[in-house]
This record gives C-alpha cells, sequence and structure tokens, in this order.
C-alpha cells in the first residue's frame, strides 16, 4: 500500500498540466500504468504535439521514469516504448512479462514523434469474429492495450442496434418486425453492412440495455483517454417491413453470397430522415461525437450505370451528397468514414472516376476514407497502391491502414518485412496526400501477436525497421531471453509463414472432409523445423508464461501440420486400397489431434469454452444463455450456412468436439461405402449444443514437448505427392444411387494458377461420365463447361481437362469447384480423385 501511495503521489504533482492533453483523465492513465506494472515510480508531464502528430519523450532522473507526452495515448504509449526497448517486458493478449529493475540508471530513453496524426484500430467484422459478447472487463484489458500501442482511434460499434430499434420504433415498425430483421450478436457486422439478415432471428430485447451500458463504459474509457472513437451512422440498411409504413418506397434488395438486406437508397428523402435520426438518437445516448462509419456499398454488386457515362456520376455523386447530408443534418461537425476494402478488391467498379464522383460533393476536412487492405495490393492483389491509382484520394484525409487477419483464422502468416517497413512508401509518395493515421484492420484479433507488435511499432516510426534486430529485442522482452534456438525459430518462421502471405490461412483438416487435400498454411520444412528449435529451450524456460503459452500454441501448428500431411497420405492409402496402412493412418490422425487439443486445452486464449463463456454469460436464463452460445458456436464453424468453416480457429474443445468427428465420420463412410452426411452433423453440433466434452490437459508443456515432436517425426512430406494438388477425391460413399455431385473449396492463388484439371480413376471397370464442371468465387460462377469428351472407363483412366478463366477473380469468401458425375454399372472398391493441373 505504501508503494502505492507514493506513485499516486508522484503522478498528481503534473495533474494541472496533464488535464490539459486533449482533455484526458489524467486518473484514467495512472490507473492504466497500474494495472500493467504496479512498482513502478513515474512522473507525467506535458509536451506540445509537432504539426498536429503526438510526441512523447522519456528521461531517467534518479530512480524515477519521467514521462513526456502531448495527449494520454502518447504517454501511454511513452511507457510501454520504455518497457519494451529496455525489454523490460511485454502486455500480451496472451499475458504479461513485466520486469521493473531496482535501478534505472543506464536504461535507454528516446524521444519519438508519430509520422501521423493518429493511429487506427480494428475492423467492423471484428466485432463479429472476436468481440460480440466480450464484458466490461474484456473491453478494459483492449484499451489498455490500445492506449500502450499507441492507438488513439478506434471503431466502437457496440450499440449500433439498440440506436437502431429505437429509431425503427420512432417511424412505426412493430417488435416483431423488427426482431425478424435483426440477426444473433455475432453476425451483426454483415447485417450492419447490408449483406445479410435473419440469421438467429429474432434477437432477444435483452440484448440491448445490456449493450448500452456497456458502450457508455468504453466510451467514457477511450475519450478520458483521448481517444477519438469512430462510432456508427446509418448507412441504409432496414428491414423489409418498413414498406409497410411507406407503400411508395422502392427498396433496394442487396444480396452477398446466398444472403440477403434491402437499402433505402440515398436518393430516397426518407435515408436522410433516418439518418439525421440515427445520429440524433445516438448523441442523445452518448454525447457528441465526431466520427461515424457509414458503409453502403461494401462487397455489393451495384447496378450503377455504365462507366464513362454521365448517368453513373451524377448517380454517385448524389450518392455522396445525400449520405453525407444525412450525416450533417444530425451533426454539422461530423466527418463521415468509410472503409475502402472495395477499392481495392472491387477496382472494376470502383475506377478512378467513379469513387470521385461519390467523394467530389463532400467538404474535403469532412471525411475520411480508411484504405483498408493495402498488405492486399502489395501482397494478394498485387496492384498499385490505392494512393497512387486514385492520386491522393483526391484530397481527402485517409488512413494507411492493412488486414493482418481473416475471419479470426489461428494460422500463421505475413511477410513481417513488409508489416515493418511498409508504409515508408506511403509516406514519402508525391500522391501521399492527406495521410492522417496508420492502422491495422484485422477481421479477428488474439492470434499472430508478433505481428501485432511489430506494426504497432513500425506505425510510430519513420525509419526502416531491421526485422532480425527487431524479433530479437522483442523475444528479449517477452521471453526475457534469446539464444541459438529462438535465432533459429525466427529465421525458419520468416523462411515459411512470416516470410509470406495467404489470405486464408488454413490446414486442410479445418474443411469438411473430402473437399480440400491441400490447405493454404505454407508448410514446408523450415516450418517444422522452427518449431523443433522453439521446444528444445523448454527445459531451461519452466514456469515463463508467455513461453509456455507460444510453446503450447507453437506445438499446436506444429502437429496441426502433421495432420495436414496426414490427410494427404490417408487419401493416397484410401485411393490405392491400402487397408492396413489406411487404418494405421487413421489411428495416428485421431491420436495426433487429440494431443493438439490437449496441448491448448491450458492456453490464455485458444478455448472453444472461453468464447462461450463470453456467450453465455450475457445470458439471465436458460433460454437466452442457449440462443448467445448457438450464435457464438455458428460464426466459428459453419458462420450461416452456406459459407463453411471461414472463421477456421485451432482451439481446444473445436478440435475435439467439431473437427475431429467429422474426420472419423468421413473415415467411416469410405470404409462402409454409405453416404458422408456432413450437413446435418454440423448443424446439430451448432443447434442442438451438445456438451462440451472434457479432457485432461497436458499440464507440464515443457517436460513433454519433446517426446510430442519425437513421436510425429516419421510423418514428412516423403509420404506425400508434393507436386501434385488434389482438389478432390470420390469413392462409392459418394454415390446416390448412380449420381454424384461433389463440391470441394479451392484458394483464389490456386484458381489463378490453374490451367486444367486431370480425372483419374483407380480400381475399377465401369464406366464414369464426367457430366458438368463448374467453378464459382464469391457465389458467382466464373467457369462453367460439360465435356463432350469426359468418359473415364477400360483402358482411359485419365481424362485431361483444360480450363479458361476469367483474368479477374475474387473469392475472398470462398471459391468452389462443382463436378457432376454419372456411374454406369456397380462395383466394389469405386475410387477416382481430380487434380490440379497448373501453369508452373
Amino acid at each position: 500500500m505504501k508503494k502505492q501511495s507514493l506513485f499516486i503521489a508522484s503522478l498528481c504533482i503534473h495533474f494541472s498540466l496533464f488535464a490539459q492533453l486533449n482533455k484526458g483523465n489524467k486518473q484514467e492513465v495512472m490507473k492504466l500504468i497500474e494495472r500493467v506494472s504496479p512498482e513502478t515510480k513515474v512522473q507525467i508531464k506535458e509536451i506540445p504535439s509537432s504539426n498536429g502528430c503526438d510526441v512523447f519523450e522519456q528521461e531517467v532522473k534518479g530512480n524515477k521514469l519521467i514521462l513526456k507526452g502531448s495527449s494520454p495515448v502518447a504517454v501511454t504509449r511513452g511507457f510501454y516504448d520504455f518497457l519494451r526497448n529496455n525489454e523490460l517486458g511485454q502486455f500480451s493478449w496472451t499475458g504479461s512479462r513485466i520486469s521493473w529493475p531496482q535501478s534505472l540508471e543506464g536504461l535507454k530513453t528516446h524521444r519519438i514523434q508519430s509520422p501521423v496524426k493518429h493511429h487506427y484500430y480494428y475492423n467492423v467484422v471484428t466485432y463479429g469474429y472476436s468481440m460480440p459478447y466480450w464484458d466490461w472487463n474484456r473491453w478494459e484489458q483492449e484499451i489498455d492495450w490500445m492506449a500502450l500501442h499507441g492507438i488513439d482511434m478506434p471503431l466502437a460499434l457496440v450499440a449500433n442496434e439498440a440506436i437502431s430499434v429505437r429509431v425503427w420504433r420512432k417511424l412505426g415498425l412493430t417488435e416483431d418486425e423488427i426482431a425478424a430483421y435483426l440477426v444473433g450478436p455475432a453476425h451483426f457486422p454483415w447485417m450492419r453492412m447490408g449483406n445479410i439478415s435473419g440469421i438467429d432471428s429474432p434477437l432477444p430485447q435483452a440484448w440491448h440495455e445490456d449493450q448500452v451500458a456497456l458502450q457508455h463504459q468504453i466510451l467514457k474509457r477511450m475519450r478520458t483517454l483521448g481517444m477519438k472513437p469512430i462510432c456508427p451512422g446509418f448507412a441504409g440498411f432496414v428491414p423489409q417491413a418498413i414498406q409497410r409504413l411507406y407503400p411508395d418506397l422502392k427498396l433496394i434488395e442487396t444480396s452477398w453470397s446466398s444472403f440477403h438486406n434491402w437499402m433505402v437508397s440515398p436518393q430516397e428523402e426518407l435515408f436522410s430522415k433516418i439518418g439525421k435520426m440515427f445520429i440524433e438518437e445516438w448523441e442523445k445516448e452518448f454525447g457528441k461525437n465526431t466520427y461515424y462509419l457509414v458503409d453502403s456499398f461494401n462487397e455489393m454488386e451495384i447496378p450503377f450505370p455504365a462507366k464513362g457515362t454521365p448517368e453513373r456520376y451524377e448517380l454517385l455523386s448524389s450518392y455522396g451528397d445525400k449520405v453525407y447530408n444525412s450525416i450533417k443534418a444530425g451533426n454539422p461537425d461530423a466527418i463521415w468514414v468509410m472503409q475502402g476494402w472495395m477499392f481495392g478488391y472491387q477496382r472494376y467498379i470502383w475506377d478512378y472516376e467513379t469513387l470521385q464522383a461519390l467523394v467530389s460533393p463532400v467538404p474535403d476536412d469532412k471525411m475520411l476514407l480508411l484504405d483498408l487492405a493495402v498488405d492486399y495490393n502489395a501482397n494478394f492483389w498485387k496492384s498499385t497502391f490505392n494512393w497512387e491509382f486514385y492520386k491522393g484520394f483526391f484530397n481527402k484525409s485517409w488512413v494507411y491502414s492493412v488486414i493482418p487477419n481473416m475471419g479470426g483464422k489461428s494460422g500463421l502468416t505475413g511477410i513481417l518485412d513488409f508489416y515493418a517497413n511498409g508504409h515508408l512508401e506511403a509516406l514519402s509518395s508525391p500522391n501521399r496526400g492527406k495521410l492522417d493515421a496508420i492502422g491495422l484492420a484485422p477481421e479477428g484479433i488474439e492470434n499472430n501477436e508478433v505481428l501485432y507488435e511489430l506494426f504497432t511499432d513500425a506505425s510510430w516510426s519513420s525509419e526502416k525497421i531491421d526485422v532480425n534486430e527487431w524479433l530479437k529485442s522483442y523475444s528479449k522482452a517477452r521471453y526475457g531471453v534469446y539464444n541459438l534456438d529462438i535465432e533459429s525459430y525466427w529465421q525458419n518462421l520468416l523462411k515459411s509463414v512470416y516470410g509470406s502471405f495467404t489470405d486464408h490461412p488454413r490446414f486442410n483438416w479445418q474443411f469438411r472432409p473430402g473437399t480440400v487435400q491441400r490447405g493454404s498454411i505454407a508448410l514446408s520444412p523450415a516450418y517444422f523445423e522452427a518449431f523443433e528449435r522453439f521446444a528444445q529451450c523448454a527445459p531451461e524456460m519452466e514456469g515463463n508464461k508467455l513461453y509456455e503459452a507460444d510453446l503450447r500454441e507453437n506445438l499446436a501448428m506444429y502437429l496441426g501440420g502433421k495432420l495436414e500431411i496426414l490427410v494427404q497420405a490417408i487419401s493416397k492409402a484410401y485411393l490405392n486400397n491400402e487397408t492396413e496402412n489406411y487404418d494405421r493412418l487413421v489411428s495416428e490422425f485421431e491420436r495426433i489431434a487429440l494431443t493438439m487439443d490437449r496441448l491448448l486445452e491450458d492456453h490464455p486464449t485458444l478455448t472453444l469454452n472461453r468464447w462461450l463463456d463470453f456467450a453465455r454469460n450475457h445470458g439471465n436464463t436458460p433460454e437466452l444463455k442457449a440462443y448467445y452460445e448457438k450464435n457464438a458456436r455458428r460464426i466459428v464453424t459453419v458462420w450461416g450456412p452456406p459459407v463453411d468453416d471461414y472463421s477456421a480457429r485451432i482451439w481446444s474443445g473445436l478440435i475435439r468436439d467439431y473437427y475431429l468427428p467429422r474426420w472419423l465420420e468421413y473415415f467411416k463412410s469410405q470404409q462402409n461405402g454409405n453416404p458422408y452426411q456432413i450437413a446435418a452433423l454440423e448443424l446439430d453440433w451448432v443447434e442442438k449444443l451438445p456438451a462440451i466434452s472434457s479432457v485432461e490437459s497436458i499440464r507440464n508443456v515443457c517436460r513433454e514437448a519433446s517426446s510430442i515432436i519425437a513421436s510425429t517425426r516419421k510423418i514428412s512430406f516423403e509420404m506425400i505427392n508434393q507436386k501434385e494438388i488434389t482438389l478432390l477425391g470420390w469413392s462409392e460413399a459418394d454415390f446416390e444411387q448412380q449420381n454424384c455431385i461433389l463440391k470441394g473449396a479451392v484458394s483464389v492463388e490456386q484458381l489463378k494458377r490453374m490451367k486444367g484439371l486431370r480425372f483419374s480413376l483407380s480400381g475399377n471397370t465401369e464406366t464414369i461420365h464426367i457430366e458438368e464442371i463448374s467453378l464459382s468465387a464469391d457465389g458467382t460462377v466464373v467457369y462453367q463447361d460439360k465435356p463432350e469428351h469426359g468418359v473415364l472407363e477400360g483402358d482411359k483412366k485419365h481424362y485431361f481437362h483444360t480450363v479458361a478463366l476469367p483474368e479477374r477473380i475474387s473469392g475472398n469468401n470462398g471459391c468452389e469447384l462443382k463436378i457432376r458425375l454419372k456411374r454406369s454399372g456397380k462395383s466394389e472398391n469405386l475410387r477416382g480423385q481430380v487434380v490440379l493441373l497448373t501453369n508452373d
């Protein structure tokens, strides 16, 4: 208690100065630092910003750290930078390690000026994939994380639906009409963007009061830390039942994959009316705000007039004018914020003139464009950066942003050097324009932690970062150790998953069995060697909590790669009718999957029970608890359906109770020749809520790491043909009478490399007719053919089919290969496969 009193007294000296820092609340900063490191002795002083950009300075005087900053976030960032720069510790989602020294003498201090005015955080869909059921305790930890990592411009979308419901009630919609439209909390983001409606409806009324109270806590904390939250506005999406109140209203029915929503056109008077009502209702509840997010066109195929026609640009200009003025009517000082995923993903729609027409009616100082996915421009689409293509975004303020995660997937990926230094190109570009912020927009968090630490460090720097030196310092801060094994660990990851970019990193066993033979994680000998070297440190690291958490995750990733190989080896054994080998490999698959699950059972974040507990805790009755749990299960598995396995978590509980049962049922169907009823199994797990099974965790991971690795060494790439990419296989179990429809996921990368398909028949004398081949991307058919000579019979065991695809293919929400087969006759041991032929 005495130390805490001295700590608080030392800060109170500067209360009058600090209160001026962006009207921040000094006591919140004191409490934050105390939560992170109670033993810290620190003094705080105010310094001015520089050209509108935050600045912090550190100074050691005596045995006290003096933090100087231009805002509350600048001060907290300065504190965390001192910890990290001196390798004293780290604050992360999986835990923290702070080792505050007895003496500060000789420790490094410096002055840092942010290269931009703000630091942005979150994606609209993070509120579905990671945050829908968080309570205040978890939010408080996250806001602490934001402030320490220098973030001052987060999305703040909690209670969006509560305000929407108030507006719709005032318009005259009934409770039943509203409830039927709303979706489950984990699916809110896509309803807000006009993609879906009705999933897990009706939403319980009890949800809204809880969320309003929570948003008050969130906004109060953000504002007292000087943050500039971006709150929701009205984007035009409404229940279809609104036509009862406005019979002459022409609603636009929006479509996304196979889902639907309804949109009031910005040109309708009702759009402006609702937009104004929403802002007024929001600010009546939560107070004045500056930034409002309005996204009316996310991944939408909007029926604009043809390019080059005056009608197209007049319509877009009118849309921009109406949307902005609907916000302005509610708050004349408001700034319209718009996501820019479509700028790269749908550039075939959003060419230079089209975007210019949309934004030109908006005053330059009243718009902020989120250039959401610069890493996709650079490493996936390989297209011109948006700030270059749109020539500085037409003098509008904009945010340089990356998307380091899709769907909350646990798989590792990301070119670390790009996240360290990619922003330097924007900072030095002649088309930099009004680059006001740098940020990151992950679809899901609590994964790939090293990437977030690196990017948030980089976003406060205008100097090139040496990634190897940074990883050395990171390791010392995180574990207190950096040795040859850890160095080798990082070097091997830089040769594999952290030297490559995969938009959707998933192992093959995370897809529906039989639909994907090869996953998208960058497996290689270096991948496996990385985790083996990390595990060699285990005997000396017992009791090091962050190392143990990472060891659990790393061993799970290691075993996940082994399962990937096993899936392909099992398929090979099945096609070759190697029954004994097949049974042995299936048994090995089950053993390794359960070991992986047991490893993660004691991980701080990678558990299904933790996710479901957040959801269930929102209900105060058994019925409400079950409702929220069902919705939480859905988003991390089937999603809808039909968007299957998009979220792809590697979690204990999910492995043993969802992924593994699917595979065991699949193997059983292969053995007995009965059809594989996957959809029913999946939906039963989501909607009937079977209890999550209990398991004995691996308690002392450091002592068991070496034996876990040793038990899987024989599983190697030698068991499979790496040069061939098998997409689909078929057997007796896939046919219903004489017909079979095969469906399988294909990655966009595979589509881009595809030149054709090879169909092969094994161990069979009957005839197989390939009746139809189709490929779809994001629900749109991009290729379809009925092969005239697509027959497998007798000596003709192979058929090669050339595929000509359009130049532009986008498949963020999935690409699917669909093949229709017909057989003549009936024989035992029917086997066949479809292999991708590439241009390589």
